[in-house]
């Protein structure tokens, strides 16, 4: 099958090429490193003792050396190179998962391999158009990731295109898949905000924010945005469990029947559940709520991944 063929080759060139975009990106935080430290943001002091008769804040240089000019424009040179590197593997992604379907004549969402790709695709895809919107700095926690996912997808989780098992069969299956992938993009993405959080903060506790950590935005703004893209993916989520008993109960004759799939669903909506409740009433911003969704987000993928590698259960209706 021609079709199938041009798509194999379609998923391991994107993987390949996200490989080079992840190589571009982790050049882009190496050099940077190089830059000359910045002012904390607006209430932090920096360096503190030092210039205290001047009342305030210590003096930062507007004017950067020579040598910092040079870091900057390589900085920028690199992640340039990892955004446009990252946009052709997304096209050679979006490729493999169209003649994927056409090779099985069918919506290429049947299997492990599929799903993972279908999930990848949509990763790429958040952190494109927040590329293009000023948020360029995602790239190198984006392409780790797709990196991870799409070479795991084309060496592990492979099978060749097969026709849709009877429990398949229905509109409820392409809703259910859709959604939960989107939401699952979302959940990836905060995550990933979550943890540069992590990272902003303690810079900013340090008072001084070096390399990389001097392009991102402040901590409170990396906890704001992280927090909006949970606050969208959870009702998808929400959604996607719905969707899915109605789909359970077409496929199996019940809406629920606690299979480790259902079960782990559940469990990664209470912790997002409790990440927003704690936030909205209790007022956790910060560390703690970035933990939660760190926590969350781990459940996601063991709910994707794990339970069809480790366990058996009625969604192991196509195998890996």
């Amino acid at each position: 099958m021609m079709a199938e063929y041009w798509s194999n080759l379609a998923m391991v060139t994107s993987a390949v090429v996200y490989l080079l975009a992840l190589a571009a990106f982790a050049a882009e935080w190496a050099v940077a490193r190089r830059l000359e430290p910045v002012g904390a943001p607006a209430g932090v002091l920096v360096g503190a003792g030092v210039g205290a008769g001047s009342g305030g804040l210590d003096e930062v240089d507007p004017a950067p050396s020579p040598a910092d000019e040079r870091a900057r424009l390589r900085t920028d040179m690199f992640g340039r190179m990892g955004l446009a590197l990252t946009l052709i593997g997304w096209a050679s992604h979006i490729a493999g998962v169209v003649l994927r379907g056409i090779a099985g004549d069918r919506f290429p969402w049947g299997n492990m391999y599929e799903f993972v790709t279908m999930a990848m695709l949509l990763v790429v895809t958040f952190y494109l158009v927040l590329a293009f919107r000023g948020m360029r700095w995602l790239g190198l926690p984006v392409a780790l990731l797709t990196v991870l996912g799409q070479g795991l997808a084309v060496t592990v989780f492979y099978v060749a295109v097969a026709p849709l098992v009877p429990a398949l069969h229905s509109v409820w299956f392409i809703v259910h898949i859709v959604v939960a992938c989107t939401a699952g993009a979302a959940f990836n993405v905060g995550g990933m905000l979550s943890i540069l959080y992590l990272m902003k903060s303690r810079a900013e506790r340090r008072e001084t924010i070096r390399g990389y950590l001097a392009k991102l935005p402040s901590a409170a703004r990396l906890d704001e945005v992280a927090y909006r893209f949970h606050a969208f993916a959870f009702p998808l989520w929400t959604f996607a469990i719905a969707a899915g008993s109605v789909w359970a109960e077409y496929a199996w004759g019940r809406f629920w029947g606690w299979d480790p799939k259902e079960t782990w669903s559940l469990v990664t909506w209470v912790v997002y559940a409790g990440y927003l409740h704690a936030r909205a009433t209790a007022g956790w911003r910060g560390k703690r709520a970035a933990v939660v969704a760190i926590v969350g987000v781990a459940c996601f993928w063991f709910n994707f991944v794990g339970i069809n590698l480790l366990v058996s259960g009625l969604h192991s209706y196509a195998g890996i």
